[in-house]
């Protein structure tokens, strides 16, 4: 690792940098980023350090972490129903998990500002037609034209404003009734309509109905169980829009990225002497870091120096994506080394990232089985290796979309076009997403 030197909020750009779009229009990317900088944050350092002790907690084994969302957000989602949808299925996986853990869950959305995604090749073929690739809203549009693939800095400001939104429209949902645990018509079980575990279901559900009654019949008045804790974050990718967002804040001591309360870097971009390990270095929000077959214990340990320095509790969630098939062959080792360093982390684990596949059709998804074998492997390997795991990240959606195979429905290659809608990569549906919801609680009800 090379002395980096002095931090600020640029300089990033002094160092090797991945996965950044190419602007023609430099003078406008310039004249947006500043106007960016002058727009108001869009969430509070306040909430950013209350966070940071929840995760603190969910080191120790006293939270558990919840962390999903869309793949890539798009700007045509940023509407009212796409919006309660995915905040509803979050807010009902918390609370099976909770129930199940015995243990309150943090929430945290893939959700206003997850419009950038890093992509493995610079093109794509399209119709037989070559193009630059999508890489998010943020950057370029879908459409299947050239001229619409070129990087576009007016996309940057676009993405501030609807972030802007979704976050109002989340707080006015948790705090305004929303979340309400009371209702039990907030409840679909459709997906298990046909499964062999339908009754025990339909009893989980039975059973969340009659602690909350037990608890408000003690202390009613007390009860907050209209209403959530919500945290944001998305993949801290594109360096200029993330630093127009860092501000210092004097009464808290240092510098924070006001754009969401938790970012991370991608398994693509976590080289300890590039860009983007240099810029989080010196930002005081959680940090995450996703880690893949490539990772070496070494690696990690020189991150977690790099990146907290002091070692404070709840700065970093590593989460670990290696693929159902290889899970067993990395993640021994590099919890080992972990748990022999006394670094503090948060482990997660992404289920979905490794167990991307191709259909006979050519499309590309997810198995269910795939992803429950990998969450369920990690769980037993942190076990054996006495270490915890203490979150889970997925890419799912509130809406009943036809993008991952398997599950209580049994959703097929053939069924996959019938409603796949993903710009980039698979998301597990409403109905799978409860179900794992469901899985979830018992792996750590049996362990708890």
């Amino acid at each position: 690792m090379t002395d980096k030197g002095t931090w600020t909020p640029d300089s990033w750009r002094q160092f090797p940098i991945k996965q950044q779009p190419v602007y023609q229009d430099q003078e406008l990317l310039q004249d947006t980023l500043k106007a960016i900088q002058q727009l108001p944050p869009l969430v509070f350092a306040g909430e950013i350090e209350s966070l940071k002790k929840n995760l603190a907690q969910a080191a120790k084994g006293g939270f558990f972490l919840l962390q999903g969302g869309d793949c890539a957000e798009r700007f045509i989602d940023c509407q009212q129903m796409a919006i309660t949808k995915k905040l509803k299925i979050l807010l009902q996986m918390s609370v099976i998990i909770a129930y199940g853990a015995k243990k309150p869950v943090i929430r945290i959305g893939r959700i206003g500002g997850q419009y950038a995604k890093p992509r493995s090749s610079d093109t794509e073929v399209v119709n037989g037609q070559t193009l630059p690739s999508y890489r998010g809203d943020i950057i370029n549009s879908f459409s299947p034209v050239a001229a619409d693939r070129q990087p576009n800095p007016n996309r940057l400001l676009e993405s501030y404003f609807r972030s802007a939104l979704t976050i109002n429209y989340i707080r006015a949902l948790t705090t305004g009734g929303f979340a309400d645990l009371h209702h039990p018509n907030h409840w679909d079980l459709e997906f298990v309509l046909k499964s062999q575990h339908r009754e025990q279901y339909e009893q989980f559900i039975d059973r969340i109905q009659d602690a909350i009654a037990f608890i408000e019949s003690i202390d009613a008045k007390s009860s907050t169980l209209d209403r959530v804790e919500f945290f944001t974050s998305h993949e801290g990718l594109l360096l200029g829009y993330e630093s127009a967002q860092t501000r210092f804040v004097p009464e808290l001591g240092g510098y924070y990225n006001l754009g969401a309360h938790m970012l991370w870097i991608g398994d693509r971009t976590r080289d300890i002497d590039g860009a983007h390990v240099e810029y989080f270095r010196g930002i005081k929000n959680p940090i995450g870091i996703k880690v893949g077959p490539s990772s070496q214990p070494e690696d990690i340990i020189s991150l977690l120096d790099c990146l907290n320095p002091t070692n404070e509790p709840g700065k970093i969630v590593l989460i670990t994506r290696f693929g159902h098939h290889r899970v067993n062959q990395h993640l021994p080792k590099i919890a080992e080394a972990i748990k022999k360093s006394t670094r503090s982390v948060v482990w997660s684990v992404d289920p979905m990232h490794g167990n991307a596949i191709k259909s006979k059709n050519g499309i590309k998804t997810r198995d269910f089985n795939s992803i429950l074998t990998e969450l369920r492997d990690t769980h037993t390997i942190h076990n054996k290796e006495g270490t915890l795991l203490s979150g889970v990240h997925f890419e799912l959606t509130g809406e009943n979309v036809t993008e991952c195979t398997g599950g209580s429905t049994g959703l097929t290659e053939e069924d996959l076009q019938t409603n796949y809608e993903t710009y980039c990569d698979p998301r597990l549906n409403y109905n799978q997403s409860l179900e794992i919801a469901f899985l979830i609680a018992k792996m750590l009800k049996n362990t708890t």
